[in-house]
């Protein structure tokens, strides 16, 4: 999912204050409210993702306010504190669909933990949203590349899927690794279980062992309730482990247990729990060269390394790069576009081809969204790309130039100003009416005067 955005509901000041400051600082999105009904009429714009919410307050405590939540199918995700006097009130939350609840005084490093999971959880919800509908092949949803690497890469799927074999996907950022894999279970005697990813790189080093395998009630300081891990709640489906590189070497000697014996031990535990899980991991670091270097166990390599699966940058597939463009543009339309279906120029077209994509398919989202939301006059120009890529102008662009004389796209870019510096003399500088008689909006207008140096 995207950044978060987070109600922090609480009538002590100067608790509020604390957590929404620790909030912003790890960079979610924060408001806060000091009462519940104001909280409540806020979130009916329904725009909230996490609703960090004390239990006690005047007028209407944390519990009335979740269930009037709830009865109004706002999609909020609520996050209890309370204080120890109350802990069956706070239960009695969780009953009614809370997140989890925490005890005052609340840890800043705790608080951090949960919101992580909070919006994992929320993204993984929308992500097995788009593989259903992968699954069931509805339009409009994902691009069926038809590269032969890609008709490989399926082959290989097909394979793989319906066994138990833990399989290795390797690629540069932004292939598709995640997507593979969900396709992987999807496919598999798996796909009515939890799929279940996990960023081996985005959660803290002391905390990754708990939430892998859990632990047991005082495993370690603030540890007061036992806690399920991720191999338990991926039990009979599939964790994905994405970003295997990352993980510390200490834990891969326990992971490596795991995959060979299928049970786990929590924190601070003395019995193992047998579980029923598919291993699939994804990395785009070069793990051979980390097991020469020490720095990554050779015995779980192998391990992992049973079925692998390698995505090639999509500037070794052209072909696919020309269909997903399109694609994006028909999608994402909606979203950006106001529903207007847009066009490239040939030019822009020729330099989105020609392109390298150094961040791939999430790079190609990037800039098609943008553009989307830049182009007026139902057509991407060049002017709607970013630098990085009008930079290949001179290089793939038709040249005038002959014996010195300037690019088409520099005498385009000189003509373009002067008449832009023209309507706004005549204007006499007022930007709105240059841009009514210039027939562009005047957003357009600013950002071209950006462009040129001219903005001030």
């Amino acid at each position: 999912m995207t950044r978060a955005r987070i109600l922090v509901v609480d009538d002590e000041l100067a608790i509020r204050q604390v957590l929404a400051s620790n909030l912003r600082k790890a960079g979610y999105d924060v408001e806060e409210l000091g009462e519940a009904p104001a909280a409540l009429e806020r979130m009916q714009a329904g725009d909230i993702d996490i609703a960090i919410c004390d239990i006690r307050m005047p007028e209407m405590s944390g519990i009335d306010l979740l269930r009037a939540v709830q009865q109004a199918g706002i999609d909020t995700t609520f996050l209890l504190v309370t204080a120890h006097a109350s802990l069956d009130t706070a239960i009695e939350a969780m009953r009614l669909g809370a997140f989890d609840y925490l005890t005052k005084p609340v840890r800043t490093e705790e608080v951090l933990h949960q919101v992580r999971q909070i919006v994992d959880l929320r993204g993984l919800r929308n992500e097995n949203r788009l593989l259903r509908t992968l699954v069931l092949q509805e339009k409009d949803e994902n691009c069926q590349f038809e590269s032969p690497p890609i008709r490989q890469i399926d082959k290989l799927i097909g394979k793989v899927a319906p066994t138990d074999s833990t399989v290795l996907i390797t690629g540069e950022s932004g292939t598709g690794k995640g997507v593979t894999a969900r396709r992987i279970h999807a496919l598999s005697h798996r796909a009515g279980a939890p799929f279940i990813p996990v960023n081996c790189g985005s959660i803290p080093e002391n905390l990754i062992e708990s939430e892998l395998f859990g632990h047991v009630k005082g495993a370690f300081t603030g540890a007061d309730r036992a806690k399920k891990g991720l191999f338990v709640e991926a039990d009979r489906g599939t964790l994905f482990l994405d970003e295997i590189g990352e993980l510390p070497l200490h834990l891969q000697v326990k992971l490596l247990h795991v995959i060979e014996s299928q049970q786990i031990r929590p924190v601070g535990g003395e019995r193992f729990r047998k579980v029923d899980v598919r291993i699939i991991a994804a990395t785009n670091r070069e793990l051979d060269r980390m097991v020469e270097t020490g720095t990554f166990r050779e015995d779980l390599y192998f391990r992992l390394n049973v079925f692998h699966i390698h995505i090639p940058p999509l500037r070794e597939r052209r072909e696919d790069i020309r269909k997903l463009i399109r694609f994006l543009l028909e999608r994402d339309a909606e979203r950006f576009a106001h529903g207007r279906q847009l066009r490239l120029t040939p030019e822009a077209e020729s330099l989105l081809l020609a392109y390298d994509w150094p961040g791939n398919v999430r790079e190609v989202e990037n800039v098609i969204d943008r553009a989307l939301i830049l182009a007026e006059d139902d057509l991407i120009s060049i002017g709607d790309l970013p630098e990085t890529i009008t930079a290949l102008a001179d290089d793939h662009l038709p040249d005038s130039r002959e014996n010195g004389q300037l690019t088409l796209r520099e005498q385009v870019r000189l003509y373009e100003r002067s008449l832009i510096m023209r309507a706004l003399e005549e204007a006499k500088g007022d930007r709105s009416l240059a841009a009514r008689n210039l027939g562009i909006g005047q957003s357009t207008l600013y950002r071209k005067l950006d462009e040129y140096g001219d903005g001030r």
